[in-house]
């Protein structure tokens, strides 16, 4: 049940050596500069999503604010969390569009990857469900440091090869841009934001990339690659831009396009697991046991996402960032950026303008961002101490991140399995038959467990 919150303190403040818990709030003009500063750290990161993939800006932004609320509902008010755009999405919404990065994709091929987007929020919604009933120690049996790490790795690596059409200007869709230009404007772009980065901290270091993508876009416009004519036409209020999903009844091969996107449930459960062990280590407190509610609730802003034409959501580690700064956890601020976001999605003006940035300046920022997708994975065996000189460990890892690069493809009948599908498996399934082998035999030592203290993946 939904709680409500009591003040801190006098209200106006944190000291230096307190902290604002989830079920406490300050003054509502602090919170709402709190939730502003929420919005802020999630913008960048979740307008990028659908501008790669062609979905509408405005019904992400919708969905990603009635997520959060739906999030905070569901847990109570007591685990603070925004709900953004899924990075991990990306790589099967293209294969079910059937174009690249900042391509317009079709109508219907946005209603194919609805498609993929709703039942990827259902399947995560029963795993919320049953790890409510029995706990996280299955999701750590089957998928340990070593396998979560590599299936997140392999997403972000699986991306590399789209960087490159971007940095061009996109020259197979538009054959007569002029490829110089737009990749000065990406060597802009990620020279703003690796120095943004080394040369401010805080809130202003957080946002380097979005930061970065601004440098990068007034540079696009001064050198006259920038189209404003969707800008100065849109209008500055109007409803988001829904759409609804493709239906498998009438159209069966949207069945094959599951493969590609049933690993990306396995990298939502490990972000939504590890966004609670983090919290919770900043707040000392034990939020496993909201582990459930959270899948679930990821699970249905996922699925409202799907039948409305939405980015699927995830849990955002830029906003643990602001809280770790600002130590400022209350989940009152969440609501505020909810509907802020909410708000921002009956703005088409700013859709169109999202949408306007440049392929060079998506190179520029792309660079950075699928290597650093690829570099959580990497975290994960870093934070796990996982040994690399045990074959166990070894030969999952390797094998699945050269089939999720060099994105291997499997066709069975009208089922496609692409690279991230079968990385998957390979890394699932050659870690389980070489623990099984070496069980039987007894000579083979098990791969780096979970400690009991932080047992996430």
């Amino acid at each position: 049940m939904t709680q409500t919150w009591k003040l801190h303190g006098d209200g106006k403040g944190v000291a230096s050596d307190a902290i604002v818990l989830p079920e406490e709030r300050l003054s509502w003009p602090k919170t709402i500069g709190f939730g502003a500063q929420h919005v802020v750290a999630m913008f960048g990161a979740t307008f990028l999503v659908p501008l790669l993939t062609g979905f509408s800006p405005t019904a992400t932004l919708f969905f990603s604010g009635l997520g959060t609320l739906i999030f905070l509902l569901l847990t109570g008010n007591r685990l603070p969390s925004y709900l953004g755009s899924s990075f991990a999405f990306l790589a099967p919404i293209w294969v079910a569009t059937g174009v690249g990065p900042g391509e317009a994709a079709s109508p219907e091929g946005l209603a194919r990857a609805s498609f993929g987007i709703l039942v990827m929020g259902i399947l995560l919604a029963l795993v919320g469900l049953l790890v409510q009933k029995t706990g996280t120690g299955w999701i750590n049996a089957l998928m340990p440091p070593v396998v979560m790490g590599a299936i997140v790795a392999l997403i972000g690596f699986n991306l590399a090869p789209a960087v490159k059409n971007n940095w061009l200007g996109n020259p197979q869709s538009n054959p007569a841009v002029d490829q110089g230009l737009h990749s000065t404007a990406a060597v802009i772009t990620i020279a703003a934001i690796i120095l943004i980065t080394v040369l401010f901290r805080g809130l202003i270091g957080r946002l380097s990339i979005v930061l970065g993508m601004v440098v990068g876009y007034i540079a696009a416009a001064l050198m006259g690659i920038v189209d404003f004519s969707g800008v100065a036409s849109a209008d500055w209020v109007g409803l988001p831009a829904f759409h609804l999903p493709g239906n498998p009844f009438s159209d069966p091969s949207l069945w094959g396009l599951l493969p590609a996107f049933l690993p990306v449930v396995l990298v939502l459960v490990a972000e939504n697991v590890g966004h609670i062990k983090s919290v919770g280590l900043m707040i000392d407190r034990d939020l496993d046991p909201k582990t459930g509610r959270a899948l679930l609730a990821d699970g249905v802003a996922t699925v409202l996402a799907g039948l409305g034409g939405g980015s699927a959501t995830t849990t955002y580690g830029e906003n643990i960032g602001v809280m770790a700064a600002t130590r400022v956890y209350s989940t009152a601020a969440y609501w505020v950026a909810g509907i802020i976001a909410i708000l921002l999605g009956f703005s088409p003006k700013i859709g169109a303008l999202i949408f306007s940035v440049p392929a060079g300046v998506l190179g520029g920022v792309t660079v950075a961002l699928y290597g650093l997708i690829a570099l959580i994975g990497v975290k994960i065996w870093i934070d796990h101490g996982v040994d690399f000189s045990k074959p166990i460990n070894q030969f999952p890892a390797a094998i699945a991140l050269i089939v999720g690069i060099a994105d291997f493809s499997l066709t069975i009948g009208d089922v496609v399995f692409n690279g991230i599908a079968l990385g998957t498996i390979a890394a699932v399934v050659v870690y389980h038959v070489m623990a099984w082998v070496g069980k039987a035999r007894g000579t083979s030592e098990v791969a780096t467990p979970i400690p009991a203290e932080a047992d996430t993946p």
